[in-house]
């Protein structure tokens, strides 16, 4: 059971590359769970699988301190589904479901920060346990998030301005 769920559904088996298969999955999900449920019932999801995958890790790495295998990417969905609460809940507050650019800018966001890791990301990373694990995609999808907020902000102002 662990397994599957750690894997989600085996996605993290998938190469190359586990943890984009498992982001992407995520994102696909996620964006569904919005646009059909609404952003409530994403938080509720969000926090679901984020207590789900502290859990299910711990469980998993107890005899195996110090790992982080790369099929484990059920801390990809958590990650990825706290970026995409950034701009669903832009779209919730304007009464209507997430359009394309939102989603996307929040996968490419938290795909870059985590691979490239920096600070807080890195420093989760680096506790070498099932912590660790988690943290380190949550700390990805709080950066993505913002930083999918700002260019949403960019975007508007400056190429929706230029042409008024």
């Amino acid at each position: 059971m662990l397994k599957i769920i750690n894997t989600v559904f085996y996605v993290g088996l998938l190469r190359p590359a586990p943890g984009t298969w498992g982001s992407l999955a995520a994102v696909l999900v996620g964006w569904a769970i919005e646009h059909y449920l609404g952003f409530i019932p994403l938080v509720i999801a969000f926090v679901a699988v984020t207590v789900l995958g502290f859990w299910s890790v711990e469980a998993e790495l107890k005899d195996r301190p110090g790992e982080d295998p790369s099929e484990i990417v059920i801390d990809e969905v958590a990650g990825m589904w706290l970026a995409l609460l950034f701009p669903a809940m832009g779209f919730w507050m304007r009464d209507t479901s997430m359009v394309w650019p939102g989603p996307v800018a929040a996968f490419l966001c938290f795909r870059l920060f985590d691979i490239w890791k920096p600070w807080l990301v890195g420093r989760a990373d680096r506790r070498h346990d099932a912590k660790g694990v988690m943290l380190d995609d949550l700390w990805a999808g709080v950066f993505a998030g913002i930083v999918t907020i700002i260019l949403a902000g960019l975007y508007h102002a400056v190429f929706l301005g230029m042409m008024q």
